[in-house]
């Protein structure tokens, strides 16, 4: 908490100063947004619609943006209040960083229960061999193929915040042998038998059955896991939850052309919608989805939002306010 009360108090004396009274919400669900903070929070203005068709005079009009991700527009208008409603927010911190003066505030929401659902249901289409039984069936094919199991597996899982430690739970709970990796080289005892520190990446992932990024991006996690990151994990599954970059895209390929992977399921992609273009989409190997591995909720933003609001009211910095120093 001392980080992020270091980093707020450059931007104003008084918490109050921030409060809403003229709010755009920036989402594919806008209307259903507005409709729910307008019924909890009668005495502001609301403004929605998709991110990418707000104008210049919307965001001159408001206060306070609630979204995922910035208008296209090049603009904030008279913003002062950013509150993210993803997990994630890089797409305000990086590579382009709101300005100082602007707070931001992210989503109350726990997306690791959703997340971990994403992950283990890729696994065990793996280890079921589910495209295979699809083909199978299509062709009326009646033929017994081998299975595996994810008991007595080694999951290691690459950020072991809330999202890697929920993942982490559901594999533990189907019997797998979990590890993790982080920058600080701790996690939850309770999930993992043991954490390795980021430098260390290479040696944590060498017995790995599964290679799990739960990592958000920030200027040190750009780029951070590379071609000889996956050839060390020697056959390993790579599943992506995290962000696209984290991971140098094009070596995903050349690991699994050159062994270093056996399989990748992703979720997240350095360009988004994944240009058509991309081998990734034909590869046999690669499970492509479009980025739904954990979906915000009306519930969840507007709850989040109205959280931060109310800690404003009274005088005090949201406790979701984001770190600036850590970018998350």
């Amino acid at each position: 908490m001392r980080d992020i009360l270091r980093d707020v108090s450059i931007l104003s004396p008084d918490p109050r100063s921030f409060l809403a009274k003229h709010v755009v919400v920036g989402a594919g669900s806008h209307r259903e947004m507005v409709d729910a903070l307008r019924a909890r929070l009668p005495h502001l203005e609301f403004r929605g619609n998709l991110h990418t068709q707000l104008t210049a005079e919307d965001l001159e009009w408001a206060d306070s943006y609630v979204g995922f991700r910035r208008p296209p527009i090049g603009t904030l208008g008279n913003v002062r209040w950013v509150h993210c409603t993803g997990a994630g927010v890089d797409s305000w911190l990086y590579p382009v960083e709101l300005p100082q003066e602007i707070l931001l505030t992210r989503t109350s929401e726990s997306f690791g229960p959703m997340i971990a659902e994403w992950a283990l249901a890729r696994a065990l289409a793996r280890t079921q061999r589910l495209r295979e039984l699809d083909v199978l069936q299509a062709r009326r094919e009646w033929k017994a193929i081998d299975i595996s199991f994810i008991r007595a597996s080694h999951a290691v899982i690459v950020g072991t915040g809330d999202v890697g430690s929920h993942i982490g739970s559901a594999f533990r709970a189907l019997g797998a042998r979990v590890s993790g990796v982080s920058r600080s080289g701790r996690g939850d005892p309770a999930v993992f038998d043991q954490v390795a520190r980021i430098a260390d990446l290479r040696a944590a992932v060498r017995d790995a059955d599964w290679l799990i990024v739960a990592l958000p991006l920030t200027r040190e996690t750009d780029g951070l896991i590379r071609f000889d990151d996956l050839m060390a994990s020697n056959g390993a599954y790579l599943i992506n939850a995290g962000r696209g970059a984290v991971i140098d895209e094009p070596a995903i390929s050349r690991a699994l052309d050159a062994g270093g992977l056996s399989g990748a399921a992703l979720d997240v992609f350095v360009v988004e919608p994944l240009p058509e273009a991309s081998q990734l989409w034909n590869d046999p190997r690669v499970t492509v989805s479009p980025h739904i591995s954990g979906p915000t909720t009306i519930a969840g933003a507007v709850d989040g939002f109205v959280d931060c609001l109310q800690e404003l009211e009274h005088g005090r910095w949201p406790s979701r306010a984001v770190d600036r120093t850590r970018q998350y």
